[in-house]
């Protein structure tokens, strides 16, 4: 668990993000971010769209049950 801290931004709120965040989400300064309400009412900070991630895990099982069809494709 990471705590972080509410601060005033001008006339906005927001929250600075330690840099191990930062490289856990896979980001960078100006990507966007996605904040999803699960269904407990907490969120979830994410740099990934929930169903293309859920599609890239299948395919990356599809991709590791077949390596060795799709080598012999690739040549």
């Amino acid at each position: 668990m990471t705590k972080i801290t509410v601060r005033k931004f001008g006339k906005s709120l927001g929250v600075i993000l330690p840099k191990e965040v930062i490289r856990r989400l896979h980001t960078w300064e100006g990507e966007h971010l996605l904040l999803i309400e699960a269904e407990d009412s907490d969120y979830r900070l994410t740099s990934h769209e929930p169903v293309i991630g859920k599609k890239m895990r299948k395919a990356q099982a599809i991709m590791s049950r077949c390596r060795n069809t799709l080598r012999a494709l690739a040549e």
